[in-house]
């Protein structure tokens, strides 16, 4: 199996850590190690490390091959400019199927936080199995335990037999929903959390953005032929600006009809924020999470992270602190998602260069 990581992402949600030339998947957010590097050491589980591509950008090419010491550099894959994860994902397809025409490719974000590994890898041999056998587009579900807002979900056909005790027609998606919507998925128990991994045959992914995106399918047609030679990065750059931006998802998941879910029992976390990142940690005896250089009285239910500089709190909760490089955030818990919009409007101020 060909495992693609999608690692362009500029973790907009993790300023002031994550920046431009080392966004969140590069960051050690989680354990010891970054999400890029966590992930393709999942993924040597299912794939071959050979078999293994990154999709990124070029500003981050370096970045990843210095941390990924070692990784091949002929499967980092660079666009020329971020076009959002349909062109992405049909792109490596491309460059993977002119290669081996019969290729089942998995899909995986460069960002997440997996454990239980022995799960994870046996809910991927079952998509490769009914991918490698079937004409269809294989996602990942996580049984929802809780009325989550941030998460997209599947439901899957409660009428359409269970196919090898895990994997499940899929009968609609949802984008995030409200409380009492997501608190109605969790009980019909119809529903999964999408977990934004795929699997497929390459010629079939390629087939359905043929069928539902064809003007991008006639530029990475013209961009596969050039695979290997001279003239690649320059044709390339030439059909990636004509190219519209669309996400897998609404350019394809949504339309198909032949998409399956396969039920992941595993732990499983896409790490959306500052929020996600305490929930994740370890905590004291008063809730708090300290990294760095940290001194507090009377402090409850806080996230503080500072290399450099002492944080000192008195008689705070529910805050989430970041100090980095030349930068401080202050946010409450349960505001982080508004992180990203912080940013942005900090693009259009006098702030850019601290981004």
């Amino acid at each position: 199996m060909y495992s693609v990581i999608i690692a362009g992402g500029i973790g907009k949600r993790f300023w002031p850590r994550s920046r431009r030339e080392r966004p969140k998947q590069l960051l050690d957010v989680i354990g010891d190690t970054t999400m890029l590097q966590m992930t393709c050491e999942r993924l040597k589980a299912v794939s071959e490390e050979k078999k293994i591509y990154i999709i990124t950008s070029q500003n981050m090419k370096e970045n990843i091959l210095k941390v990924l010491k070692g990784f091949p550099e002929k499967n980092v894959i660079c666009e020329p400019i971020g076009k959002n994860t349909g062109p992405a994902i049909g792109l490596a397809a491309t460059m993977i199927v002119s290669k081996d025409p019969d290729a089942v490719i998995g899909v995986f974000p460069a960002d997440h936080y997996i454990s239980n590994i022995p799960e994870f890898k046996k809910s991927i041999e079952t998509g490769f199995r009914f991918a490698r056998d079937h004409t269809a587009l294989v996602t990942f579900g996580i049984r929802p335990n809780r009325a989550a807002t941030g998460y997209g979900y599947i439901q899957y056909d409660k009428n359409v037999k269970v196919v090898e005790g895990s994997v499940y027609k899929v009968k609609t998606f949802a984008e995030k929903p409200n409380l009492s919507t997501a608190q109605r998925f969790l009980e019909s128990g119809e529903f999964f959390w999408n977990s934004g991994m795929f699997i497929w045959k390459g010629v079939n992914i390629l087939n359905a953005i043929k069928h539902f995106i064809p003007e991008l399918y006639s530029c990475l047609q013209a961009i596969g032929k050039f695979v290997d030679t001279p003239m690649f990065d320059a044709t390339l750059k030439h059909h990636w600006a004509m190219i519209q931006s669309i996400s897998i998802d609404y350019g394809i998941m949504e339309k198909a009809k032949n998409v399956y879910v396969v039920s992941g029992n595993f732990a499983w976390s896409d790490v959306g924020s500052w929020d996600a990142v305490y929930d994740l940690k370890t905590k004291d005896k008063n809730g708090n999470v300290f990294i760095g250089d940290v001194a507090t009285l009377d402090t409850k239910h806080c996230y503080f992270y500072s290399r450099k500089h002492l944080i000192a709190a008195i008689g705070v909760s529910d805050l989430i602190v970041v100090q980095s490089r030349d930068s401080i955030l202050i946010v409450r818990r349960g505001d982080s998602e508004r992180v990203k919009e912080l940013v942005e409007m900090l693009e259009r101020d006098r702030f850019a260069e601290r981004l």
